[in-house]
């Protein structure tokens, strides 16, 4: 695969669709509305904030864990939110999700599960295995016990939420899980890692989650974009571990990385034939993070506001990422890490959004771009006399309407030509 030079070249195409009546002859020169309702690439962002305004918690004094908005201020985000993304991420940390071992958070998360889904929103999971926030609690556990323990939560969640999330990160970094340190005590899911290899550690998370939910999308997710990732993924493939798709990670605190080095990434992880999901994107719109920073979680500062302009090179920013990612095929899904500065990670300025509510020029952007140029808004079409009309536009789902009647269709590449009934 190789990279286009523009999103539309790629994402934007034409199809033939056939209207028919409900005796199943064709709407001949009717008038029809063609509009469409989604894209076929996932437009995603974190659903952290809404967790609490899922579960009606307003005015109860209940910790963020995940850090975001409260439930009063997820209210006034929720129109900004909705109006550009199609696919929230949940966070399933471990130590925040089971703080308390068989107490696990799972009645909260199905809320805001089901919240998202009812407002048209697919879900996902992140992530079911990582070392970094693995709970307290499975560090007294001894070898033997770990890797049953693990598997168990793989089987708890993906079942639990089979139908609500149904595509997981179903292990998160594992290029330096066996060799991460966590404060002064190794964590238990490093000690796994490290006792039975980075490979079958993988395996036991997507064997498990695959047998709970056949029809899940499973990610291996990574920061580590270096040539150790490729190592690790071709181990995975070759010891015939089904990866439906892979994660890559772009927090930008340090600058956006500039098209060339983005395509050089994007060709690199498109040879392996697979989805590529880019997981966790961040642009600031403040002062950039010093280039000597090699962990960024290494850099704490005590107030990280958000500029003038750093927010018009944000905006900048973000259209050209998208632009970029958009314009390779095998970019599946592009997920933006926070819509607000509040409670952002590593308290950067990273947010679509500022802290009090208002929308950024990187905001408005890139909903130009999601809901606009890459956008088909309601068109008024004609059918010939058989029916049939053309339409052109980026490849999602579409709705056809002549009066009160409607029908959803999807518009697909080197798809036959659609058919749709107007009863």
């Amino acid at each position: 695969m190789t990279c286009s030079t523009s999103p539309d070249a790629v994402r934007r195409i034409e199809g033939t669709l056939v209207v028919r009546s409900a005796d199943g002859s064709p709407r001949a020169d009717t008038d029809v509305v063609v509009e469409q309702t989604r894209h076929d690439v996932a437009f995603g962002n974190i659903g952290f904030d809404f967790v609490g305004l899922a579960n009606d918690e307003h005015g109860e004094a209940r910790e963020n864990v995940f850090g975001g908005a409260d439930p009063e201020a997820a209210e006034r985000l929720e129109h900004l939110w909705l109006d550009v993304f199609d696919t929230a991420t949940l966070p399933f940390y471990w130590a925040g999700f089971e703080p308390v071992q068989g107490q696990p958070d799972t009645r909260r998360l199905q809320a805001a599960a089901a919240w998202f889904r009812d407002r048209g929103v697919s879900v996902k999971g992140h992530p079911l295995v990582w070392h970094t926030l693995a709970p307290d609690w499975l560090r007294e556990y001894p070898d033997s016990d770990v890797e049953a323990t693990v598997r168990a939560r793989v089987r708890r969640e993906v079942t639990s939420f089979a139908g609500l999330v149904d595509t997981w990160d179903a292990i998160n970094e594992v290029v330096i899980m066996p060799v991460f340190a966590n404060e002064d005590r190794q964590n238990a899911i490093t000690r796994l890692c490290r006792r039975i290899g980075r490979i079958p550690t993988i395996r036991l998370a997507f064997e498990e989650a695959r047998a709970a939910n056949p029809a899940a999308t499973l990610v291996l997710n990574d920061f580590n974009l270096s040539t150790a990732y490729e190592c690790l993924i071709e181990g995975v493939l070759e010891a015939g571990v089904q990866v439906d798709a892979i994660g890559l990670q772009s927090h930008m605190h340090q600058g956006y990385w500039g098209e060339e080095r983005t395509q050089e990434v994007l060709e690199r992880f498109a040879r392996y034939g697979l989805p590529l999901h880019w997981t966790e994107t961040t642009l600031v719109s403040g002062d950039l993070m010093p280039p000597e920073i090699v962990d960024l979680n290494d850099h704490r500062v005590d107030e990280w506001p958000s500029t003038p302009a750093g927010e018009e090179r944000q905006a900048d920013d973000v259209v050209r990422h998208y632009s970029t990612l958009l314009s390779h095929p095998a970019v599946e899904a592009v997920t933006y890490w926070g819509i607000t500065d509040r409670g952002a990670w590593l308290g950067a300025p990273a947010g679509l959004v500022r802290a009090d509510g208002t929308p950024k020029p990187a905001y408005d952007a890139l909903r130009g771009l999601v809901r606009g140029e890459w956008w088909l808004p309601p068109t008024r079409l004609r059918t010939d006399g058989e029916g049939r009309v053309t339409v052109r536009g980026w490849a999602g789902t579409y709705s056809v309407s002549a009066g009160d009647r409607s029908a959803s269709w999807q518009l697909r590449p080197d798809a036959p030509p659609a058919a749709v009934t107007l009863a």
